[in-house]
């Protein structure tokens, strides 16, 4: 696309209005709008977009508990803090089934009936180990909804079983598993995967492992990691890989039921400590907006946009749900990973609640499925 300083104004309007007139926009339009385009005609234009889609001027929210089933991992993620080696005894841990039913008694009481259980590439563990964990688990509280295993778990957990990845699928499925979030993504791009995580499947397994969930039908979310060694390029690239992986599920199918965004945590991790030569500036307030905002115009084919508050704090937060987000996540009772490279933000119902009607929003408690709990 030809770019004229004079008409920049022109040619964005052009694009944001056949997007709010329900057309689709090309990668290219895409691009321009993040480089040029004035940041307050995108967050204006993903606002109508959230407000065609999500009425009665809502943002919802969810009770669930995170629960890491190991550290133990292969992947060697430069910016993960919370991993460690089969061979360091003193720091690997796998959580035992009294753990467990500690923790989900915790869950039940505060109104929760979800667990997102996510742990490591753990070399030793196959499928067996994970469809006696989710059996176990349906065991401990029958009504027990598990949203498990990021792509990259599965797509080890078949290779180290010798199984396809929709056997995979379909044994843990039937042990328990009922959604499937969508960790691991960062940002498919295999330049940016290559260095940032060596021993990690690849953009093509993740897509993959996807693929199959959705002809399976298992729904998922869909997620990115920013700030870190991508370019704007790379951005969109992977934006448009999940609205053509959304495209390609069958009629009828769920698919991602949702996109999650967040800036990447650094805070001592070898990334920051090895590699910062190669890191791009933080993004700062704007570019957080910026990239719900995109999110949510390129994302034609998503419901529903969240915000990572747990990752930018709740006053940015709030300015995210009038950017075309509408969804405030879980309350997350329990986080490791990200709070290993710095993170402190808390939030309980009452806070949750507090903050959505601060923002000028009307709250309400979903289930995984985005119905409302009764």
């Amino acid at each position: 696309m030809k770019i004229d300083n004079n008409s920049i104004k022109e040619v964005s309007y052009k694009i944001l209005n056949k997007r709010i007139d329900k057309g689709r926009i090309s990668k290219e339009e895409a691009v321009f709008l993040y480089k040029y385009t004035p940041i307050q005609m995108i967050l204006e234009c993903a606002d109508k977009l959230r407000s065609q889609i999500i009425l009665d001027n809502k943002v919802s929210w969810q009770i669930d508990r995170n629960i890491n089933y190991t550290n133990v991992c292969i992947s060697n993620c430069k910016f993960c803090n919370f991993h460690c080696r089969v061979s360091e005894k003193n720091l690997s841990f796998t959580t035992k089934r009294e753990e467990y039913k500690i923790k989900i008694e915790e869950l039940v009481k505060l109104g929760g009936d979800q667990l997102l259980l996510q742990g490591g590439l753990h070399p030793k563990y196959d499928i067996n180990f994970y469809v006696d964990l989710f059996k176990s688990l349906r065991e401990i509280y029958p009504n027990l909804k598990l949203n498990a295993l990021g792509p990259p778990e599965i797509f080890h957990i078949s290779k180290i079983s010798k199984i396809s990845i929709e056997e995979t699928l379909i044994r843990l499925t039937d042990a328990g598993l009922t959604s499937l979030p969508g960790a691991g993504a960062e940002i498919l791009s295999q330049r940016v995967r290559s260095f940032l995580s060596p021993g990690k499947p690849d953009s093509n397994a993740w897509i993959e492992v996807m693929k199959c969930a959705h002809q399976l039908n298992i729904p998922t979310t869909a997620t990115m990691v920013y700030g870190h060694i991508e370019t704007i390029e790379e951005r969109i690239d992977h934006l448009f890989t999940i609205r053509e992986i959304q495209d390609s599920k069958p009629k009828g199918n769920i698919g991602f039921r949702a996109f999650i965004c967040w800036p990447m945590q650094l805070k001592g991790t070898q990334l920051q400590e090895k590699f910062h030569e190669y890191l791009n500036e933080l993004p700062d307030t704007i570019e957080h907006l910026k990239m719900i905002a995109i999110s949510r115009i390129i994302l034609d084919n998503i419901d529903h946009i969240q915000v990572s508050w747990l990752t930018i704090g709740l006053e940015l937060a709030k300015l995210a749900l009038n950017c075309g987000a509408d969804d405030m996540g879980s309350i997350m009772i329990e986080e490791n990973v990200v709070s290993s490279a710095g993170v402190t933000f808390k939030m309980d119902p009452e806070l949750m609640k507090k903050t959505i009607i601060d923002a000028g929003f009307n709250p309400w408690l979903r289930n995984q499925d985005y119905s409302p709990v009764q």
